[in-house]
This record gives structure tokens, sequence and C-alpha cells, in this order.
């Protein structure tokens, strides 16, 4: 019998999913209200985390992209009722995927210097951005341990307790980050920037052990690697492969925003950076629909049921736009305090409020691109997410920066190139998909 999707279907999954998308930029985002109110140098403070969390963002992102890749398998299979033929893939694609982490370290760690400075920081901001950074790279195999499990639960329809991890490690983030950061009189002293980065490497560490506990106690599928080598290890290398190389066109966008943004000096890269998690909290917060199409999609595709998963895309499509309308109107209505929340510096404010008007525009062109980003992953169609991106990233994000740039725009230059990358990223997608899946169902 083939699956017929509801609205309380892409709820049940979307809901959970979008609290536990905003619970994970939170982390970051954590980071830069508190640092960003330090009574030392909070401007450099605020510029050396941006520019250090750009570079392990970059990391995360890149190498994170198995939790897509084993969603999308899992949920194929479960989809076509052979769940118990992949049991032993996700142990193997976690093993993979620690053992590079591990390998990551070992070669960014004596570098970090070399590494920021390509991002543009200079004398205090280089030091408090390495200092920072040597600290947080520690949390990567345990940030790519929960993603990957939290692919397998994905790809189970289960992203509850996904949220549940999600939301402990957001709120432990922020308890650590006061106490870390502002320091606790009497028994923990104030580690400034460096505190942020313990809070956010202990969070790290209790979110993958949660992780792992409950994948144990709520899965059937072993953490324990077994051989021989699943059969799909070769396509999800392939999937992991594109979407490694698309994350990579995706971070040289960010590089650029962030290397021209440091350039212009430090107010500016303290409002780029307050600006960024703004962004990144908006894209999270889609990517509960996202994931609900991601997961739902691979499923529908699994059965081949190709009528429900053009419905599902339209579905999903007036969700997107309801919801980054809903964002814009509410960061309309709450522009100035927002700002306010990360920073009291008044010449980083005046750069963010000059800005941030685009960032709230941008918001239902995100959350269209994001929503087809998830299906795209559902399907497995990790190539053409690949292609799309390369072509906005190298035709149209980087000419319009440069351009922009030389007519001396400053902020502006790096937000309408991004504003721009979205369109180029989402519309192509949307066309494809039409293209591709409306004939199926003609042709039944």
């Amino acid at each position: 019998m083939k699956t017929r999707i509801t609205n309380a279907d892409i709820n049940r999954l979307a809901i959970p999913a979008l609290i536990s998308g905003i619970a994970e930029p939170l982390l970051s985002i954590t980071d830069t209200a508190v640092v960003g109110n330090v009574s030392i140098n909070a401007t450099e403070a605020l510029s050396a985390v941006g520019i250090a969390g750009a570079f392990i963002s970059m990391l995360v992102w890149v190498f994170g992209q198995t939790r897509s890749a084993i969603s999308a398998l899992v949920s194929q299979y479960l989809g076509a009722n052979k769940l118990e033929q992949i049991k032993t893939l996700p142990a193997q694609a976690i093993g993979i995927i620690l053992t590079i982490s591990i390998v990551l370290i070992v070669i960014t760690y004596p570098f970090a210097e070399y590494i920021l400075n390509f991002y543009n920081a200079e004398g205090i901001i280089l030091d408090y951005s390495s200092s920072y950074y040597r600290i947080r790279i520690f949390g990567l195999p345990f940030t790519l341990l929960t993603f990957a499990i939290f692919g397998v639960f994905r790809g189970l329809q289960n992203t509850m307790i996904p949220m549940i991890i999600a939301i402990f490690g957001a709120l432990l983030n922020v308890v650590l980050d006061f106490a870390l950061v502002y320091g606790i009189e009497g028994y923990i002293p104030a580690m400034h920037v460096d505190g942020a980065a313990y809070a956010s490497l202990i969070s790290q560490i209790c979110m993958a052990l949660l992780a792992v506990i409950y994948m144990i106690k709520k899965t059937q599928i072993p953490l324990k690697i077994r051989l021989p080598l699943h059969k799909e290890l070769p396509k999800l290398s392939v999937m992991i492969l594109n979407l490694i190389i698309r994350t990579i066109a995706l971070n040289v966008a960010l590089y650029f925003g962030t290397s021209f943004a440091a350039a212009y000096g430090p107010k500016y890269s303290a409002a780029y950076t307050i600006l960024l998690n703004l962004w990144f909290f908006g894209a999270f917060f889609i990517d509960g629909y996202s994931s609900a199409g991601n997961i739902l999609a691979g499923k529908l595709f699994g059965e081949e049921n190709y009528e429900e998963l053009v419905k599902l895309s339209v579905r999903l499509t007036k969700y997107a736009v309801v919801v980054g309308l809903l964002m814009l109107v509410i960061g309309g209505i709450l522009y100035y305090p927002i700002g306010r929340i990360f920073t009291k510096e008044q010449a980083v404010l005046e750069e963010f409020y000059a800005v941030f008007i685009l960032i709230l525009a941008m918001q239902p062109l995100c959350a269209l691109a994001f929503i087809f980003d998830g299906i795209y992953k559902g399907l497995g169609k990790m190539a053409t997410l690949r292609n799309v991106l390369l072509i906005a990233t190298f035709v149209v994000f980087i000419p319009t920066i440069f351009i922009l740039d030389a007519l001396d725009l400053k902020l502006y230059a790096v937000w309408i190139a991004f504003t721009l990358w979205m369109l180029a990223r989402g519309f192509p997608l949307i066309i494809i998909f039409r293209r591709e899946f409306i004939p199926k169902i003609s042709k039944k």
C-alpha cells in the first residue's frame, strides 16, 4: 500500500526537527551574544569568535554530510520494506567519518594561526581566534558522531530524539557560556573567549554521549562495526563525496564573506558575525521542514510513489513561504532589540542595523532553497545539489562580491552577493524537480 502524506505527517516530523534545528545554531549564537558583552576587547573578541567559528562550521558542514547521506539511504530502505538489509551500514560510515575528524585535528591544530590569518585575522583578533579554535576543534569528532546518529533517527522517521538531544546541548551550552566566560566569583575564574570554546566543547561531548545512549536503547541498528563492508558503502561514499564538494563550494562563499568583512575592520567583522549567526538561525529554523522533506521524500522515492512526492513538494513550498515571511515580520518588529542582545558597541550596531534588513528580506528565498535541498538529499540526488551550488558560488556569488566590493559597498556587497547566491541555489532545484517528476505522474 502506497504512503499518503498529510499535513499532520509533515508537522509530526518537522516541528521536532525545527526545534532541534533552532537548538543547533544556539551554540554559536550563545557564544556570540555572551562574548559580545565581555568587558575587555568586546569587539575584537566577537570578531575572533566569528572568524574561528566560520572555519569550524566549515569543517562540520563539509564532513557532517554523513547525516544526510545516511538519512537518505535508511529512509529509502524503510520505504522499500528492506530496513534489515542496511543495519550494518551506519556504524561503518561513522567509523570512517570519525577517523577523518581525528586526522583533521592533527593537521589543523599546529597551523591554527596560519589558517585564521587566511581569514584576515590579525593582532589580538588572531590571538583570540587561535586560542578559541585550539579548544573547540576537539569537539569535531563528537559533533560528527552526533550528526551521523541524527541521520539514522531521521531515516527511521524519528525527529523527536534528535530534538531532545539538541535542546539538552543548547541549554547546557548557555549555562556553561555564562559560567565560563564571565566566571563565578570564588569558584570559576572568568575565561573570556576561551570560556566560550570550553562551553561548546563540553556541550558537544555530552550531546554525543546522549546520542550514543539513545542509539543503543531505541534502535536495532548497531554501533559496532561489522564486516564485510556493506554493499551500499560505495554509493554512500559517492553521495558523501558529492555533498563534500557541494559544501566546500558553500564554504568558499562563506570564506569570501568572512574574509571581506574582516578586511573592512573590526566593527564590520563584528557586525558580520552577528548577521551571519542570525542568518544561520533562520536557516536552521526552516531546517525542520527541510528535514521533513528529506525524510519523507526518501521514503516516497523508495516506494516509487511519485504523485505523493510532487504533492509533498507543493505542501513544503507553502510551509517554506509562510515560515520565511513569519521570520521577516518578527525580525522587523524586533529589529533594534535584536542587535542590542549581541553587543552594546555603537559602531558595531550602526553597521549591523544598516544591513540587517537584507538578512530579513532573504528569509523567504532561503526557506525555498533549503526545502528543496532537503528533498534532493532525501532522493539521494547529491550530484544535482553539487552542480547547482558550484554554479551559484563560482558564477554568481564570487563575481558579485568582487564587483560590489570594488564599488566600496562593504557589508552591503557581502549580503547582496549572498542574496543572489540563494536565488541561484533555490530556483534551479525547483525547475529540475518538476521537470523530472511531473512527467512520471502523467505516464501512470
